[in-house]
This record gives structure tokens, sequence and C-alpha cells, in this order.
């Protein structure tokens, strides 16, 4: 019974431990016969544009350090060590972009990212150093309590020794990806080395077909008996093989004949099996086919949708696990009470201008919006407070359901309340302009007053 289900276990389960997901897959072979790993993986065009997309676009995100105030709202904490190490520089080598950028690439490589947290006397985060993923291990010791475990080389940042280093979570920053145990998560390279592979694949193939003469391996027909094959096969090479020598003119002797091959009908679909393993890849990393340059499927009429459905289906997940990662390891139980760490997405889910400027406009007649609100987010200018750059103003000919009629009954009201001189002096009014003599030959009579005044009440 356990030889039977020894034959059936999933070669890609993983074990029963906690260690990175680089010990948790067998990435190496696939089905395909092609070594996936992830440096292998990058050097497919696909998996490369779809890894540098995500990163770049995580990278290049503004990230704030925010404070909340007592009137409810939220302000910029710049005076707080942590937002210049977020926004600007989280250690002497390298900028903020390319500290998120080169995190972002392990956890899409390795399904994790790791950085060490350096801290002074006070507890204070002075620096965030990357870590390589392969290298690290997530253990935990006799006590049940987590320790991170990591291979030191003589590469790596001078913040700790040569050689094994432990570390303890208080120490390390880490931003899991997909995973099973909630703790570390598992590599998409590995998860999908099948597809991968096979990508791999035919691409090597239509290099060994394009080095072969962009043509399919042919004949050569030799009447008598060829005392050296080899050698004659090695000369037709030399001469005919290779793009360089594609469309060369042979020339046979005694009697020899060349017959091509023809395209086989596996050939004839490689261009349209690499095409599907484009869509399968970007599928892995769900990233819209158009981004990576499928236009096939994509209009001037749906393009922009997908680029916002790219941020809200791709990248919120992505920036939820961040901000949650970055809050838990860098702010203090204390701190957490009164600070947060947000990306700010905005910028990349604007639209084109008309539709920018339609949807201020709504907002600024609502009055949700002041105009130097409108002027914060397109960059400009701010209008001082004197001139009303911070009024909220709102349209004026609009009430409520309930005080629909209120006004329409209170002018009534107002017409049954005026006094019998009030009409004689509308009236009398009324002659003068019209040149009234109040005699029987006048343009106004007495019956016609007393209907005009009736109708006046």
């Amino acid at each position: 019974m356990s030889l039977i289900s020894g034959l059936f276990r999933s070669r890609d389960k993983p074990t029963n431990s906690t260690n990175g997901s680089g010990y948790r897959f067998l990435f190496g072979g696939s089905n395909s016969g092609k070594n996936v790993n992830e440096r292998s993986a990058m050097q497919m065009t696909a998996v490369y544009a779809c890894v540098r997309i995500l990163s770049e676009s995580i990278a290049g995100l503004p990230v704030h350090l925010y404070q909340y105030v007592d009137s409810g709202s939220k302000q910029k904490a710049l005076e707080h060590p942590l937002y210049r190490l977020l926004h600007d520089e989280p250690n002497p080598e390298m900028t903020s972009f390319v500290f998120r950028e080169t995190l972002m690439t392990h956890l899409l490589l390795w399904g994790n990212a790791y950085a060490q947290i350096i801290r002074n006397g006070k507890g204070q985060v002075v620096a965030l150093y990357p870590l390589m993923p392969n290298r690290m291990s997530v253990d935990r010791d006799d006590k049940g309590h987590l320790f991170y475990q990591y291979q030191m080389q003589d590469s790596d940042a001078p913040t700790a020794k040569s050689g094994t280093v432990i570390l303890k979570p208080a120490d390390v920053l880490h931003v899991p990806g997909l995973g099973f145990d909630g703790l570390v998560g598992y590599s998409p390279i590995a998860m999908a080395k099948n597809a991968i592979g096979l990508s791999i694949a035919t691409e090597e193939y239509g290099a060994k077909f394009f080095a072969n003469g962009a043509t399919p391996s042919g004949i050569l027909e030799y009447p008598g008996t060829v005392k050296n094959p080899e050698a004659i096969r090695e000369s037709w090479n030399a001469g005919f093989g290779g793009s360089s020598n594609a469309h060369k003119v042979a020339v046979l002797e005694e009697g020899m004949k060349y017959t091509p091959i023809a395209i086989s009908p596996n050939e004839a679909q490689f261009l349209e099996t690499r095409k599907f393993q484009i869509d399968e890849i970007a599928r892995i990393f769900r990233v819209p086919p158009h981004m990576v340059g499928d236009l096939e499927k994509s209009s001037f009429s749906n393009i922009e949708q997908q680029s916002l459905e790219f941020v809200k289906y791709t990248l919120e997940p992505w920036i939820v696990r961040w901000e949650q990662s970055l809050n838990r390891a860098l702010l203090t139980e204390t701190e957490k009470a009164a600070y947060f760490i947000k990306f700010n997405v905005d910028g990349l889910l604007r639209g084109d201008y008309q539709s920018r400027m339609n949807g201020y406009a709504t907002a600024r007649q609502n009055g949700w919006m002041s105009a130097n609100d409108i002027r914060e987010l397109e960059n400009l200018d701010l209008i001082p407070d004197e001139l009303g750059g911070n009024l909220y103003l709102i349209n004026g000919n609009m009430t409520k359901l309930q005080d629909a009629g209120i006004f329409a009954a209170s002018s009534a009201a107002g017409k049954e309340e005026k006094t019998d001189e009030e009409v004689l002096e509308v009236e009398e009014s009324d002659g003068d302009e019209s040149g009234d003599t109040g005699t029987d030959g006048g343009k106004n009579t007495v019956s016609e007053r007393h209907h005009r005044r009736r109708e006046l009440v």
C-alpha cells in the first residue's frame, strides 16, 4: 500500500514545514524536459516583461507615512524618521524605487520578499536592506517561536556577521505571497514550471529552426554507395546551414540530389504555440496581454478599461500585502494607533483630461471638493485663502424632498393676507400708469376694478 501511495505522490506537494519557498517545490525539470528556475524563467521575454511591469508599478507608486489628527482626518507625518526611509532612501546604497523594485521582483519570482530591519539604540528604524529569498529559511524553535535563518555571503551588505545568521521576526520585513500556511508564500515560477518549461522549449526550438537556415531538414540522395556519409553531411551543413547561408546556391556533383522535407503540421503551428504561451504566462501574473505586447484583443474602446482593471485586480492585492506588512513590521504597537503607511494610486486611476475635468466639476458643484483640492491633484499651485481657494461651494437651487412644496404654499398664503388697502394701492398705481380718469368713459370702470381686486385676492 505504501508503494502505491508513493507512486501517486504529488511531486510538487509542499512539505510540512515553514521553510522558504525556494525549498518547497522541485524547481528543476518540467514535463517539457527543460530546467526551470527563477533565472532561466527570467530569460523568457514574457516572464521578464510581467515581472518588470509589476515591480516597476509598485516601485513607482508614492508611499507615505500618515498620522491621524484630532479632526478625524489625516496628514503626512513628515517629521517622523520613518517617512524619509520609505519615501526617499531606505538605506545609503539605494533609493526607495530601487528597494521596492528589488523586493517586488523577489516576491514575484520566489513568492517571498525579505529585508533586514536595522534599528538604533532607541528602537527606531534607521535602515532597510534587501535579503535574498533563496538563502532565507523560516523555522520554529523548541518553544514554537518563529525565527529567520539567513546564509550570508561576501557580497552582502555589512550589516551582520558572515556565515549563518539567526534573525528575530522583529528584525525582518517579510512580505509573503500566496501560500498555504500563512507564513511563507510559494513561488509562481515553481507552481507554473510546466507552462514556463514549454515556453522555453518552443523558444529553443525556434532558435534551432532558424539556425538551420530557416528551412526544414532534407535528404541528400546519391546514386551510388557513399563511403563517408558523415563527411558529406558536415560539408553540406558548413556550406549551406545557418541563417547566414540561407538562399545560397548549392552545387551538387556526381548525380547527387537534394530533396527537402515538407513542413510538418506541428512546425506550421509553431507560432500559434508560442503566442499561446505568452498569454499563459501573462495569466500566471494576471497581467493584461496588451501590456506585454499582445494587442490582438485590445482596441481603443477597451484599452483604458483594461488598464483600470489592472490597477484594481492586479496591483491592489499586492499593494495591500505591502501596506499591511510595512505597518506590521516597522511601526511599534503605540505608533500603530496614530500612524499608518499607504501607497497612493490616484495617479494610476486618473482618466483622460476630459473625464477628469467632468469629475472635478461634479465634485466642485456638490461641495465635497474645493478649488485647492482639485489643483493639488493636478499638481498646480494653490489659491490663497483670501481668494477662496479652500471654500466648499454648493449649488443653491437644490432642496430636500420633504421641503419641495414649502415655497409654493408660503407664496399662496402671502397673497391671501394682502389687505384691501394694498389691493387699492395696486389698482391706483395701475390706473395711473394706464391713464385712468375715474369716469365711465375711462379705461378702468368700477366693475373692472372689482374684478381685478378679486383676481389679486
